[in-house]
């Protein structure tokens, strides 16, 4: 099989999924070894279509970096909504919260646009939401990137500075016990960060397919924030609170 035909297999491995470990590339793939879809993989990232992330994950991405949100939308569909269905359950009458861009914060958003809060978002699916709803909500402007749907810069940074939330809920790219949580984009980053520090409780809305990964900038640390996920894990749960589904006869 020729390189090109190799990566060509590889990409189309990665569209139907998010991200997917090397060592399932390598089973869907037969034939190849791992050294050459290593090789594979370099030459598809130095050409800007993948990305290879700490922890040995492989998944598209842009020029940045960055999964499109219409690429993302449709994976891990229902972690990600009972993910919502969690960090909705934080949400109070009369809480000033801050809701964050990608999939699982816009299923959130949806989840209490019925309750009597101030969302304060930088996140321009919003828009997509119509009808009559309770919630009072607020959409921070600036520099947008159509990739994540995410609006940042210096103008949301400083119309930012000046609030302050009960909770905030941020998405994330990676989570790791070294890195912490993750993200690609430096902007996206400083943005989390400045934020954190204007809230009074901060939660994290990540499926489990990132733990153990890796992203370009870290964000937060993992005792900077509550995270909120389809399942546990045992180290992560060391540095950080975790609230996920618990099954019958759990505590």
């Amino acid at each position: 099989m020729l390189p090109i035909e190799r990566q060509n297999q590889i990409l189309q491995i990665l569209e139907n999924k998010d991200m997917s470990k090397l060592e399932e590339l390598h089973a869907q793939i037969p034939g190849v070894s791992i050294s050459t879809l290593r090789r594979d993989i370099k030459a598809l990232e130095n050409e800007g279509k993948i990305e290879y992330l700490f922890g040995g994950a492989v998944r598209l991405c842009d020029g940045a970096g960055e999964v499109e949100f219409a690429k993302k939308e449709h994976n891990h569909q229902k972690e990600k909504k009972l993910i919502a269905e969690l960090a909705a359950k934080e949400v109070h009458d009369n809480n000033a919260i801050y809701i964050d861009s990608g999939t699982t914060c816009t299923l959130l958003l949806d989840k209490i646009k019925n309750k009597k809060v101030t969302v304060y978002t930088t996140n321009t699916q919003v828009c997509h939401i119509g009808g009559n709803f309770k919630a009072e909500i607020i959409l921070i402007g600036g520099k947008y990137n159509g990739v994540t749907s995410s609006l940042t810069g210096a103008l949301t940074n400083d119309l930012l500075s000046k609030l302050r939330f009960d909770k905030s809920f941020f998405g994330m790219n990676g989570i790791s016990l070294n890195s912490g949580y993750t993200t690609p984009q430096f902007d996206e980053a400083i943005k989390k960060q400045l934020i954190a520090k204007r809230t009074t409780q901060s939660f994290i809305l990540a499926d489990s397919s990132k733990f153990g990964i890796s992203s370009n900038v870290q964000a937060l640390e993992l005792k900077d924030a509550t995270l909120i996920s389809d399942s546990s894990d045992p180290e992560i749960a060391k540095q950080t609170q975790i609230i996920f589904p618990k099954s019958k006869g759990q505590n």
